[in-house]
C-alpha cells in the first residue's frame, strides 16, 4: 500500500524522531521542517500542501537504482542532486521504504561524523557490568 503525501510526511517524522540525537526546526522557511543529527541534515520534510515530499541523503547508486524504480522519487530538491533524493507520494511509497529511506540518511550523516560527537545508543553506550 503506497502513503498519500501527509501519511509519507509523518512517517518520515515519526522515523526520524525515533532516532538517536535528532533535533527539528525550520532554519530555512516555514515550509521545511529539517531534521538534523549533531548539526547534520539527514532529512527534510516539505510542509508545503501542494508539494508533499521528503528529501534525504542516500549513496548515488543506491539513489538512481530507487529513482529508476520509482516515478515519485527524483534527485534531491534542495541539496546535491547525486547525494540526495526527494520522495513524494506514489505507486510503491510504502512505510517501510520511507523508514529505510531515513534510517539510511541518519546513518550516512552519522558516520560523517566524529567519533566523540556521535548519539550513543542503547547499544553503544557504556553499561554497568554485573560482578
Amino acid at each position: 500500500m503506497s502513503a498519500a503525501g501527509d501519511r509519507l510526511q509523518d512517517t518520515a517524522r515519526h522515523a526520524a524522531l525515533a532516532l538517536p540525537g535528532t533535533d527539528h526546526g525550520y532554519p530555512f522557511t516555514k515550509h521545511l521542517d529539517v531534521y538534523k543529527v549533531a548539526g547534520k541534515v539527514f532529512l527534510i520534510v516539505t510542509d508545503d500542501p501542494d508539494e508533499q515530499i521528503i528529501t534525504v541523503k542516500c549513496e548515488p547508486e543506491h539513489a538512481r537504482a530507487l529513482e529508476r524504480g520509482h516515478a515519485s522519487i527524483t534527485p534531491g530538491r534542495y541539496l546535491d542532486k547525486r547525494h540526495w533524493i526527494s520522495l513524494g507520494p506514489g505507486r510503491g511509497i510504502t512505510k517501510r521504504l520511507i523508514t529505510d529511506a531515513v534510517e539510511d540518511s541518519y546513518d550516512l550523516a552519522v558516520e560523517r561524523l566524529p567519533q566523540r560527537d556521535r548519539p550513543r545508543t542503547p547499544s553503544t553506550a557504556s553499561t554497568p557490568t554485573s560482578r
